[in-house]
């Protein structure tokens, strides 16, 4: 959608929208990475002024005998061994160089917070509770607004993709043990080529995206065609594009119910247009399952697909 629209405004042909999309792909790799990154970037910045703190002119207890737990998590320690992340955080995570003081900044922060003082003060020592906190403090790390708006800096089209991409990570996170997680552990990303599922997400994206260019003319006229009382020109284009789309999706995509889509549809439009849309999206693409459907357009095939199905 942001590379279709992209385009549009743009006035791209459609060789450029198909390499801004691969291009754009990409770029969520790197934005998920940037966000992983932080953990150990953090924990290393952390001990640091951990080490500071002991020569203070006047330092305190707690200065002169800090708990160096948190440099000890085993989670994160492996999060720093693995050969792939060591990779990506080279090539992407420069970023964090230039900022250390807003890391620093964070570190000061979470350390008063109970979950901190309960952690590095516990005697229960185990991979998993290193995971419990790690996550914990990767979670901390994602709603930091600072650290936020250095990663959405890199990129305008990451403010939408930042929490999409945080839940992934928090849910791969999630899913490492300590016996599938070691320094030789293909690192995961939201886009990777070797994977056969991703490749084939992809192969299913880009279709999208060419159906999409090819039928906009015809979805545009549809569109026209069930306008009541309302000229064309004053149709918002993100309203226009998502109509678009999902003509693409009804016709070329046999596997998808008709009701999906609409309801794809009707939920982007609440996220990225304005407050009416998703009533208008919804009647127009009501009317356009009966006329393609008339026309022999729509052809659904698979397990769970009822053929009339009742978009009322």
């Amino acid at each position: 959608m942001q590379t279709v629209y992209a385009g549009r405004c743009d006035e791209m042909d459609a060789i450029t929208v198909s390499k801004s999309f691969e291009y754009n792909i990409g770029k969520l790799n790197e934005l998920g990475v940037l966000q992983v990154a932080l953990l150990p970037r953090f924990v290393e910045e952390g001990m640091q002024m951990l080490e500071e703190g002991k020569k203070k002119f006047r330092p305190t207890e707690e200065d002169r005998n800090p708990s160096l737990r948190l440099g000890e998590n085993e989670f994160i320690r492996r999060m720093e061994d693995n050969f792939e992340l060591k990779k990506h955080r080279e090539a992407w995570c420069g970023c964090w160089d230039t900022h250390s003081d807003l890391v620093r900044e964070a570190f000061s922060d979470f350390r008063k917070l109970p979950e901190y003082i309960k952690y590095a003060h516990a005697e229960e020592r185990s991979f998993d509770k290193d995971k419990e906190f790690a996550i914990l403090l990767f979670r901390y790390l994602m709603n930091r607004e600072a650290l936020t708006a250095v990663v959405g800096e890199r990129s305008l089209l990451w403010e939408d993709d930042y929490e999409q991409i945080a839940q992934y990570n928090f849910m791969m996170l999630k899913t490492l043990t300590e016996e599938n997680f070691d320094e030789a552990m293909m690192w995961p990303v939201m886009y990777d080529k070797r994977v056969e599922k991703d490749e084939a997400d992809m192969d299913f994206a880009r279709q999208l995206l060419r159906d999409t260019m090819a039928c906009r003319e015809e979805a545009e006229e549809l569109t026209k065609s069930h306008l009541q009382g309302w000229e064309f020109d004053r149709v918002s284009k993100m309203d226009i594009l998502l109509i678009n789309m999902a003509v693409a999706e009804f016709t070329g995509c046999p596997s998808i119910p008709e009701k999906v889509t609409v309801d794809e549809y009707i939920e982007l439009s609440k996220e990225f247009s304005s407050e009416r849309s998703k009533l208008f999206i919804n009647g127009i693409l009501d009317k356009l399952v009966i006329e393609l459907r008339s026309k022999g357009r729509i052809k659904k095939a698979g397990r769970g697909l009822v053929e009339n199905y009742d978009m009322k």
